[in-house]
C-alpha cells in the first residue's frame, strides 16, 4: 500500500470511529435513562442496568456506521483540501480515482461490519434485551420484597410487607387489589413466601384473612393458608410476541399465519432494512466523493461546486 493511501485511510478510520463513538454514546444515554426506573423503582443493580442498556448498542452500530462514515469522508477529504494536500497529490499525477480508493476500502469494511451487525448481533443482543427487560418487569421478588415500601406492580394493585428475615420470609403482609371496577380485594397475612412452582410463580400467605367488597357487600375470609397465583399481576403475562429486530433475516421474510397481515408487512419491512441499510455506507460515500471531486479548486472554498 502506497504511503498517500496509508495516511488517507488512517485519517479515515479515526474520524469514523471517533464520530460513531461520539454519536452512539449520545444515542445510547437518551435510551438509557428510558430505563432509569429499573434502578430507581425495582432496586436493580447498577451492573445489571449498564448490561441491560448495553444491548442495545447493535441496533444503535447499525443505524449510525454509515452516516458517521460519510461524516468522516465530508471532514477528512475537505481537511486535505482546505490544507492543499489534495492539491499536492494531484499535481503529484494521482487521479482522483486513487485519491478516493482509501475511502471506497473503508466503506467496503465498514458495509461489511454493518452486515455482520445487521445479519447476527443485532438480532441475537437484541432478543436477549428483551428477554431480559420482561425478566426484571416481572421480577417478582424486585416487587414484593422490598421492606417499608408500598409498591404497585400493576395500576390498581398495591404491595406492602413489613420486613423480611434472613430466610426471604417476609413479615406484615398486606396486598390491596382495586383493579375491578365493582370489586375491592384486600389481603392480610402474618408471613408469607415466594415460591416458584412449574405452573408459574406463587405467593404462599400464611395466618391471615381475606376481605372483599362487591356491590356494597363485604365478604370475610381468615385462612391458615393461601395461595397467590402472581402470575395474574404481572405486566406481561402469558407468552409474548417476537419484536422484528429480535429476528434473523430469514425468519423476517417467512409468512407467519398466526399474524396479522400489517405485522408480518412491518417484518417484510424490516428485512429489507436489513439488507438494504449496510450499502448506504458504500452509496454515501460515493456521493460525499462525487461532490469533494466535483468542480476545480478554490481557496475561498468548495461548497458552490456542490451545487453545480
Amino acid at each position: 500500500m502506497y504511503r498517500y493511501n496509508r495516511y488517507i485511510t488512517r485519517h479515515l478510520v479515526h474520524s469514523t470511529l471517533l464520530i460513531t463513538f461520539s454519536l452512539t454514546s449520545i444515542v445510547w444515554l437518551t435510551q438509557a435513562l428510558r430505563f432509569i426506573d429499573f434502578i430507581v423503582n425495582q432496586g436493580v443493580s447498577i451492573i445489571i442496568f449498564l448490561t441491560l442498556t448495553a444491548l442495545l448498542i447493535p441496533s444503535l452500530l447499525f443505524m449510525i456506521l454509515p452516516p458517521a462514515l460519510f461524516c468522516a469522508v465530508l471532514f477528512v477529504y475537505n481537511k486535505l483540501r482546505n490544507d492543499s494536500e489534495l492539491v499536492v497529490m494531484q499535481a503529484a499525477g494521482l487521479s482522483n480515482w486513487r485519491l478516493a480508493k482509501p475511502a471506497l476500502q473503508v466503506a467496503f469494511v465498514v458495509m461489511l461490519v454493518t452486515y455482520g451487525v445487521a445479519l447476527y448481533l443485532l438480532p441475537v443482543s437484541y432478543r436477549q434485551f428483551r428477554d431480559m427487560q420482561i425478566t426484571l418487569r416481572n421480577n417478582y421478588a424486585s416487587i414484593f420484597l422490598q421492606d417499608g415500601v408500598f409498591t404497585n406492580p400493576v395500576e390498581g394493585l398495591t404491595v406492602f410487607s413489613r420486613e423480611r428475615d434472613k430466610d426471604g420470609v417476609l413479615h406484615g403482609i398486606l396486598v390491596h387489589d382495586t383493579r375491578q371496577p365493582d370489586t375491592s380485594i384486600t389481603m392480610m397475612a402474618d408471613t408469607g413466601k415466594l415460591v416458584v412452582t412449574p405452573e408459574g410463580p406463587r405467593f404462599l400467605l400464611m395466618n391471615g384473612n381475606r376481605q372483599e367488597m362487591r356491590q356494597g357487600r363485604l365478604s370475610f375470609l381468615t385462612f391458615d393458608s393461601y395461595t397467590l397465583d402472581m402470575s395474574l399481576y404481572t405486566k406481561d403475562s402469558g407468552g409474548r410476541t417476537s419484536d422484528p429486530q429480535e429476528l434473523f433475516v430469514d425468519q423476517l421474510f417467512t409468512y407467519d399465519d398466526s399474524l396479522s397481515p400489517a405485522d408480518n408487512n412491518k417484518r417484510f419491512a424490516e428485512g429489507h432494512q436489513r439488507l438494504i441499510w449496510p450499502g448506504f455506507a458504500w452509496t454515501l460515500t460515493m456521493v460525499a466523493l462525487a461532490v469533494l471531486f466535483n468542480g476545480q479548486f478554490n481557496r475561498r472554498g468548495h461548497w458552490k461546486n456542490a451545487w453545480n
